[in-house]
Parts: structure tokens; C-alpha cells; sequence
């Protein structure tokens, strides 16, 4: 089968040896796979290792094989691949043994995937092939950062810096589906007005004074994923005894905020990563009630993976894009 690997400090598209499934295990053939950004860090983990390895964490298709004992799903049956492995219940953090799909576990930047019938969840029925195959990830990261940790309520208002990313899009869904107020930023004007069709209530640019121009808002919440870049930024406007959500630090991983001003304004710093098997469930049953689908951006063949590496470097794309078998 063929399969985009890291491999020698190198990506590449080769062919690898397709694997029986032994008892628990299901083969998938994929449909499609959604790129993330973790994709473009994992060869400074993995280095210069001999042994290839498949990348991807999300992916959809359809049960072709089944190992002893596997009996949760038919052969033929549609289903997605749950990214996160060994985190089945709704917990404060990850368990120790806690990995992602796609490195060290072969991931779903391949023609077919092996993986215990575990981690393997019903397609929702509301969503194509490319639209099944790129919104686990996102949607789980953005879900257990807005509900289990950002406990979002009907009527707050939410601030979520950085339109563009495929979690961003989610959350800016669930939370208006959940009742509350949505402002979000962006760099670029014309992708802002894009993303209109998202539902927010405001926009603004992330070059603008935020404090000056929210000055009208009381915001209760802010989720942040930027870092660095914006941290101090969100923090100024939200409101005293506010609670900040941080998931990700795309621009830098370490920040300076003066503390005496945080614990007087009584603010609350939560973090949050990813999510459980129990809170993927519960994220289909949402999605499919309030038919909230992800913002696709363009597609590759596998055979052109690397373009769409490319177009996820360039940091232009508004949405998720994806890869087709």
C-alpha cells in the first residue's frame, strides 16, 4: 500500500507492506485524511530514525478486515479513526499512556490503517467522505476546551483569536450552537469576511488595539491557541474573574504576564489538549443534532500529499484541507 512517511529526516510517499489484523484490530480503507498542523512538527520529533513512519491523525473510511474476535463493527461499515488513543474516559488530563494517532502509531496518510477496533467510531451521518475524514481532531480539541474545560454557558460571550485554523472554526460553531456570543480575529480582512459564513457575531483584526476596540464587551471567556503572539492581548480584555482557555502556542510556547494583575483580577488559566473516547461520542451526538459540519479548504490526491504540505505551510487556507484515496 502506498503511504507518506517520515522516514531519514525526510517526508516521502513509498509503499509499505499491508498488515493483517490480529484480534481486536480492524484494517480501514481510508476515504480521506485531514492534514493538522502537528503534521509539520513531527519530523524535528522524530529526527533522522531509519524506520518509517506514517503520519496522519485523521482519517476516514470503511472496514475491510477484522481480526479475531473484533465484533463491533460489520465489514463495509463506515467509520473514523479516533486520534486519540488510550484516553477512554472523561478525565482532568490525559493518562500516562496517552498518544496521538500518526507517530508514534502509524497514522492515516495512507492507503489503508491498522488500528485496534478501539479507537474506530461511527462516521456521523451527516457528513461526507472529506468532511468525515478531517473534523475528529479539531472538533475533539475544540469541544473538551469549550464544554469539559471552558464550561461555556448560553449567553456569555466568548473571544477566539485566529479564524483560520480548522479548531477555530469548530469551536466558533458549538459555541453559538450552545447560545452563547462569538467575537473572533483575524490577520487578513478578506479572510475574516470568508469566514462570515461560521456564524460569529464580530470580527475585528489582530493588528487592531484590542482592548480599545472591545471595550464595549464584556467577555467572559477567551480561548487561546496563538501564544506569544497574542496572549497578553486576550488577557486585557477579558473581563475581571474571567477564565482563559489555552490549547495550543502556534506563535511561541513561552509568555511573561504580570501576575500581581492576574490573581487581583481573579482570572482563571485553564489548559486543555485533545479529548477522551467518551467526549468524541459525545461530540458526534452534538454535531450531528445541530449540523455542524467542518470548513473545508482544498483537496490532494495522495499522490500530490506534498502540495498540500505546501498549502498548510503557507498558512493561507481558511478551513481544513485534505487528502483523497
Amino acid at each position: 500500500m502506498k503511504a507518506y512517511v517520515v522516514q531519514n529526516g525526510t517526508y516521502q510517499l513509498v509503499n509499505m507492506p499491508e498488515l493483517e489484523p490480529k484480534a481486536g484490530q480492524v484494517l480501514v480503507r481510508l476515504k480521506s485524511a485531514g492534514l493538522n498542523h502537528r503534521d509539520l512538527k513531527i519530523k524535528d520529533r522524530v529526527g533522522n530514525k531509519p524506520e518509517p513512519y506514517i503520519l496522519g491523525s485523521d482519517g476516514a473510511g470503511v472496514i475491510e478486515k477484522a481480526g479475531e474476535g473484533s465484533s463491533r463493527f460489520k465489514m463495509g461499515e463506515e467509520v473514523i479513526i479516533n486520534p486519540g488513543l488510550n484516553w477512554y474516559n472523561n478525565s482532568e488530563a490525559p493518562p500516562k499512556d496517552f498518544e496521538i494517532v500518526g507517530v508514534p502509531y502509524n497514522g492515516t496518510f495512507a492507503e489503508k490503517i491498522l488500528i485496534e477496533e478501539d479507537f474506530v467510531e461511527r462516521v456521523p451521518t451527516h457528513l461526507n467522505w472529506e468532511e468525515a475524514g478531517t473534523f475528529a481532531l479539531s472538533a475533539l480539541t475544540g469541544y473538551r476546551a469549550l464544554f469539559t474545560q471552558g464550561q461555556i454557558k448560553e449567553g456569555e460571550t466568548l473571544f477566539i483569536p485566529g479564524v483560520g485554523g480548522g479548531v477555530t472554526s469548530f469551536i466558533i460553531q458549538m459555541a453559538k450552537a450552545a447560545g452563547a456570543r462569538v467575537i473572533t480575529s483575524s490577520r487578513d480582512y478578506d479572510k475574516l469576511k470568508q469566514a462570515e459564513q461560521l456564524g460569529f457575531d464580530r470580527g475585528i483584526l489582530t493588528d487592531e488595539d484590542w482592548k480599545t476596540v472591545l471595550a464595549d464587551e464584556q467577555i467572559d471567556i477567551v480561548i487561546e491557541s496563538i501564544g506569544g503572539a497574542t496572549f497578553n492581548k486576550s488577557l486585557e480584555v477579558l473581563k475581571k474573574g474571567g477564565r482563559i482557555v489555552t490549547f495550543g502556542s502556534s506563535t511561541n510556547d513561552e509568555i511573561t504576564f504580570n501576575l500581581r494583575s492576574f490573581f487581583y483580577g481573579q482570572y482563571k488559566l485553564i489548559g486543555s489538549t485533545m479529548g477522551s473516547r467518551e467526549e468524541l461520542r459525545e461530540l458526534i451526538d452534538f454535531i450531528e443534532k445541530h449540523h455542524i459540519k467542518p470548513l473545508l479548504d482544498k483537496g490532494y490526491p495522495l499522490a500530490d500529499i506534498d502540495k498540500a504540505f505546501t498549502h498548510l505551510e503557507s498558512q493561507k487556507q481558511l478551513g481544513k484541507i485534505y487528502i483523497y484515496m
